[in-house]
């Protein structure tokens, strides 16, 4: 009886002990057993195999999953401009395991252009890190005759309604560019949309466009070749991976930025721990050597973030590029 009296004490306590870990485990289940990451993780692309976001998010998940110690399963879920997938990590469970490689787009101008959007890029996604920049190039053919962007927007001005830009859709970094050139400049061009950049390409080329904003991959090998000729980049500082090219500010067109971007993010309420050790792990890796030769490949420039820089950005560009949509009462759907 002494013996098992005594031991009641010490058996209460391992009692309590247990309870507080279980609650501990059912709060936070990654760091209560100090083992995150246990198994693989999902990065979600909202777009197909093979296109930009896709190349680069596989890029940067090799040396991550290295890092970590576990698979990353590169997961594409395109549809809808890339919000499909977007949605489906905001509303995923905060639980360190499933990630979002992403563009701008559904982050930056989806809310403005989608009234019927599903989720909250500030609210139902928690930013981990900036991956990348690319400018776009506002390109012409070379039958265009205009060497400068105030050569081409005095050529437009001259001819009120009677030139065409083409991009890849309404609503896109194209369209926008060139709207945002149109605003600032009073142009009078018109917009003609096509399904992809090498519908554009053809459609310049072959005169029904004189004009666009193409992303560098589609429009330098078509400069280098001598079939459209570059005027400027629409970043506010050269590009490393384009030097030569001069900026729009640099052009005569001030306090222009319509830039590409690609980020990692995860559910809202991702354990803060794991956003930090994911933040510190790809910083360092987007910094490598290696990774950085890659992304000038693709005509991008490393740019690794705090959270708090991607979420300015992302507030940023909803108000700059949102304007623009509300001035053109753009909507998708």
């Amino acid at each position: 009886m002494h013996s098992s009296a005594s031991s009641a004490p010490a058996l209460r306590r391992r009692l309590l002990g247990a309870a507080v870990a279980a609650g501990l485990m059912a709060a936070t289940p990654a760091f209560a057993q100090h083992d995150w990451p246990s198994r693989p993780i999902k990065l979600v692309v909202p777009f197909p195999a093979g296109s930009s976001p896709d190349i680069i998010a596989r890029v940067i998940s090799q040396p991550l999953a290295k890092q970590l110690g576990q698979a990353i399963v590169i997961d594409n879920k395109p549809g809808a401009g890339g919000n499909i997938g977007t949605g489906t990590v905001a509303h995923a469970a905060p639980d360190g395991y499933t990630m979002l490689f992403t563009i701008n787009g559904p982050l930056a101008t989806a809310p403005a252009l989608y009234t019927k959007l599903n989720y909250d890029p500030l609210k139902d996604l928690a930013p981990v890190t900036l991956v990348a920049t690319s400018p776009n190039v506002l390109v012409v053919p070379p039958s265009l005759n205009v060497d400068s962007v105030g050569a081409f927007t005095s050529l437009v001005k001259k001819e009120p309604g009677k030139l065409n830009y083409g991009t890849v859709g309404a609503g896109s970094s194209a369209h926008l560019a060139m709207e945002l050139l149109k605003g600032k400049e009073n142009l009078d061009i018109l917009h003609v949309p096509y399904a992809g950049f090498p519908q554009v390409v053809t459609a310049m080329l072959g005169g029904q466009v004189q004009a666009g904003f193409m992303v560098p991959a589609i429009a330098m090998p078509q400069v280098r070749d001598g079939k459209l000729k570059a005027l400027a980049v629409t970043s506010t500082k050269r590009s490393p991976a384009l030097p030569d090219l001069p900026t729009m500010g640099e052009q005569g067109v001030p306090d222009f930025e319509v830039i590409s971007w690609q980020a990692i993010l995860m559910p809202a309420g991702t354990p803060q721990p794991i956003i930090d050790r994911l933040n510190k792990e790809l910083v360092q890796i987007i910094k490598s050597e290696e990774v950085q030769k890659q992304l000038t490949a693709q005509y991008f420039t490393a740019a690794p973030s705090t959270p708090a820089e991607l979420t300015a950005l992302i507030k940023k560009e909803q108000q700059t590029l949102g304007a623009v949509i509300k001035r053109l009462n753009l909507t998708l759907d």
